[in-house]
C-alpha cells in the first residue's frame, strides 16, 4: 500500500488549502482473508500454507482462478473441480468475500450507483465507497473507486470535499468488478442492450469481454489512483488477466490528477490507457481547481504525458477538461489548450460540470461548449462532449461521495430538480 506523499506548500502559499490529505486509518486484514484480488503468486503461497504440494499448486491456482473470475463462484462448495477435502480446508482458512451492496440507485438514464460496504470492517465503523455502472448501446462502463474518500482537494469535485479515510486493497478494487458482475448477472456473457433498459438478455457462456455487460473499466471513482499505486496496479492486473475477468488493457482507463512520479510507472507496470484531469491552461487557475498543481505544475505534468510508455496515435492520452462557466471556458482558453498539448497524441474529453449542493461553480452554456469544442476539433484533436449520466442520483463525474457524509433530503431534491431542467 502506498502512503501519500507528504503535503508541501510552495513559499507564499502557506494560507492555501492543503495539497493532500493524510489517511485517517489503515487497512486491518480480517482473520479469514478473502482470495478475491490476490495475484497468482500470492494465491499459490496461500495454497502452500494449507498443505497443497508444490507440484499441484499451479494447477490448483488455475482452477480457483477460473471459478473466481470465469464463473463468479461465491462459495468454495461451488468449486466442484477441487476435492471436498481441499474445499473444506480452504473454507476453514479463507473466504471469497467481496464488497456488499448497502444501497442501489438507478438513474432516469439507466445509470446505476451502488453504495458498497467493504468486507471485514469493524461493524461500528464500516468503510463504504461508491461504484457506478454506465450502460450504453455499444459498451458497459464500470467506474471503480481506489480510496475511501480522496487524497486531493479539487475545488470543483464533490468527492474532493470528503476526508481521506484509507486506501483500498487490490481485493477491494477487484471486488467492485466482481460484485458488479454478480449484481448484473454478467457471468454468462449477456448481450449488451440499450442504455435505458437496465436489463440484459443472457446468452451462452464464454469469456469475450466485448459481449459482456461490463466491457470497460475506468479508475475514475472515489480517490486518486496513483496515490494508491501498488494496490491499483495489482488489482488492475487481475482485472485484465485473460484467463479471468479478461477486460483488455485497451478498455481500462486510469485517471489521475497529475501524480507525476507515478505516471511513468503506471505505463510500465500497468499499461492501461491514461486520462489526465487537466481542467485549466495556466498554472494560476489550475492551482485553484487542482491544488496538486502547486506540487506538480503543468510543465512537469505535460512532460510526464509526453514520456508516457507506449504513447502513440493508437494509445492516446485523454485530457479531461470540466467546463466551468466564466472560469475556464473562453475561446482563448480553447486556443491555449491546443497550444499546450501540441505534439501529444491525445483527445480532449469536455465534461459539462455536474452540479452538487454547495458548489460555487456553474456549468458552461451549451453553445459555449460547442464553440470551445469546435476550436479543439479544428486543430486536429477529437473533442467529444461527455453526455452527463446519472446526475439525478449524484453518480456523474465529480459527484461521488460515500454515505458517511450524506446529503439532506432537501439537497437531493434540489439536485434532482437541477438535473431534470438541464
Amino acid at each position: 500500500m502506498t502512503a501519500p506523499f507528504a503535503a508541501t506548500q510552495p513559499e507564499g502559499l502557506a494560507a492555501a488549502a492543503p495539497i493532500e490529505k493524510r489517511p485517517l486509518e489503515r487497512y486491518v486484514a480480517p482473520a479469514k482473508p478473502s482470495l478475491v484480488g490476490l495475484s497468482r503468486v500470492v494465491l499459490a503461497d496461500m495454497l502452500g500454507a494449507v498443505g497443497v504440494p508444490e507440484r499441484q499448486r499451479r494447477m490448483r491456482v488455475q482452477q480457483i482462478w477460473h471459478w473466481l473470475y470465469g464463473r463468479g463462484a461465491q462459495t468454495f462448495d461451488d468449486m466442484t473441480t477441487l476435492s471436498k477435502e481441499l474445499r473444506a480446508e480452504l473454507a476453514q482458512r479463507f473466504t471469497l468475500a467481496r464488497p456488499g451492496i448497502v444501497a442501489e440507485q438507478v438513474s432516469l438514464d439507466g445509470t446505476r450507483k451502488w453504495l458498497i460496504r467493504l468486507p471485514g470492517e469493524i461493524e461500528s465503523r464500516p468503510h463504504e465507497v461508491e461504484c457506478v455502472y454506465i450502460p450504453e448501446t455499444d459498451r458497459g462502463t464500470l467506474c471503480v473507486s481506489s480510496q475511501v474518500g480522496c487524497t486531493l482537494n479539487c475545488s470543483f469535485c464533490h468527492t474532493g470535499t470528503q476526508r481521506l479515510v484509507r486506501n483500498l486493497t487490490p481485493g477491494e478494487i477487484v471486488g467492485q468488478v466482481v460484485l458488479a458482475r454478480d449484481r448484473l448477472g454478467d457471468w454468462a456473457a449477456p448481450t449488451l442492450r440499450s442504455s435505458a433498459s437496465g436489463e440484459g438478455t443472457k446468452g451462452g457462456g464464454g469469456g469475450n469481454a466485448d459481449k459482456r455487460l461490463i466491457s470497460n473499466v475506468v479508475m475514475m471513482g472515489m480517490g486518486e489512483p496513483l496515490y494508491n499505486f501498488e494496490a491499483v496496479r495489482d488489482g488492475l492486473n487481475v482485472v485484465a488477466d485473460g484467463d479471468g475477468l479478461s477486460i483488455s488493457k485497451r478498455r481500462i482507463t486510469l485517471s489521475t490528477s497529475g501524480v507525476v512520479p507515478n505516471m511513468v510507472r503506471a505505463g510500465e507496470e500497468i499499461g492501461v490507457m491514461l486520462a489526465v484531469s487537466l481542467h485549466a491552461v495556466t498554472d494560476e487557475l489550475r492551482n485553484e481547481l487542482v491544488p496538486l498543481n502547486r506540487k506538480y505544475p503543468l510543465r512537469d505534468l505535460l512532460a510526464a504525458c509526453r514520456n508516457y510508455p507506449g504513447l502513440s496515435n493508437a494509445r492516446r492520452i485523454t485530457f479531461e477538461y470540466v467546463m466551468l462557466k466564466g472560469v475556464n471556458d473562453s475561446l482563448a482558453d480553447a486556443r491555449a489548450l491546443v497550444r499546450l498539448i501540441k505534439g501529444i497524441p491525445a483527445k480532449i474529453n469536455l465534461i459539462p460540470f455536474n452540479p452538487w449542493p454547495g458548489s460555487k461553480y456553474e456549468c458552461s452554456e451549451w453553445e459555449q461548449i460547442g464553440k470551445f469544442s469546435a476550436i479543439v476539433f479544428n486543430a486536429g484533436y477529437a473533442s467529444p462532449v461527455r453526455t452527463p449520466r446519472g446526475r439525478d442520483i449524484l453518480a456523474a463525474c465529480g459527484q461521488l461521495k460515500s454515505a458517511t457524509e450524506k446529503l439532506s433530503a432537501r439537497e437531493r431534491l434540489a439536485l434532482r430538480a437541477m438535473a431534470l431542467t438541464d
